[in-house]
């Protein structure tokens, strides 16, 4: 795929699509520090051959899209007590995507977000309720402190991640990191992560924009009681052995939202194993269906 770029909420958005762009969009938001490429190119084809038309885009401080270098991320704790102020917020991140369908001339999507991607898509369809057809959250949580903590020791390796030197302890530390909170149930994929960790770190490797990210994450509000005013048909995927966002994270989110499906997965950690995107596309394409059978 060949990468485009757009203005949007006053700076440069990468996006790549699949599929015709008369069918209906499906929007994939990525999570902290993770290029779009993470949303694999079989499953965006997937969903394309179901009959949508995909869009996936790099978050600002991302690959392609512009990055806010000279900008320095205060600590997550310096934020979470109030301390300092983060550089740019979810919300912000929210403005960016309803930005990029105003670039590109769609009024609505059915909106995919995964882990800090779910935190973006809930805010989006919070504040722009007219931009989203449906709503799938992936592996992410209300903002409510009370429920998708991670285990401490995983907590750590998130706040502490070594930088890469080159290209090859890039692809090390994808590895390492996924072997930690990836999917223990399901088989380990050393090729393929070793080849996403290459191509992320060809593309653009920015380990402070992946830190000015987390400020915005430890920034985030609670958004329970907004959620219970999302109407849309929605979905929440999570796996029953995340160890970064736990299941509890999920399983709320599904309580509040009033048109809402839970799909748990047992043995799934912080990733999309291979063995589950036939099931993610077939999830994602049925909740997008019947939105699009609903009036409008």
């Amino acid at each position: 795929m060949n990468p485009q770029t757009v203005k949007a909420n006053g700076i440069d958005i990468a996006y790549e699509t699949f599929g015709d762009d008369v069918n209906p969009p499906i929007l994939l938001v990525m999570g902290l520090g993770t290029q779009m490429l993470a949303w694999p190119d079989a499953m965006c084809q997937a969903l394309a051959d179901r009959g949508f038309y995909v869009i996936r885009f790099d978050n600002r401080d991302c690959g392609l899209s512009t990055h806010f270098d000279g900008q320095r991320a205060p600590s997550f704790i310096d934020v979470v007590v109030k301390r300092q102020r983060p550089p740019y917020t979810i919300d912000d991140m929210a403005r960016d995507t309803a930005g990029l369908l105003d670039a590109l001339g769609v009024d609505s999507v059915h909106l995919v977000g995964a882990s800090m991607g779910g935190f973006i898509a809930q805010t989006v369809a919070i504040h722009y309720p007219k931009r989203v057809r449906s709503l799938t959250l992936i592996m992410t949580s209300t903002g409510n402190r009370r429920v998708g903590n991670p285990k401490p020791a995983v907590f750590s390796r998130l706040t502490k991640r070594r930088v890469a030197q080159d290209r090859t302890s890039a692809q090390q530390a994808a590895v390492e990191t996924f072997r930690i909170i990836g999917s223990k149930g399901y088989a380990f994929d050393e090729e393929y992560m070793l080849d996403l960790g290459g191509r992320s770190y060809d593309r653009a490797y920015d380990p402070a924009g992946y830190l000015r990210q987390l400020a915005a994450i430890a920034a985030q509000p609670d958004r329970s009681e907004q959620l219970r005013r999302v109407k849309v048909p929605a979905l929440v995927i999570h796996g029953l052995h995340d160890p970064l966002v736990a299941p509890s994270g999920g399983l709320a989110a599904a309580k509040l939202l009033p048109n809402a499906k839970f799909v748990g997965y047992a043995g799934m950690g912080h990733d999309l194993p291979r063995e589950l995107w036939g099931d993610y596309t077939m999830e994602i394409a049925s909740v997008a269906e019947r939105a699009e059978r609903a009036p409008r």
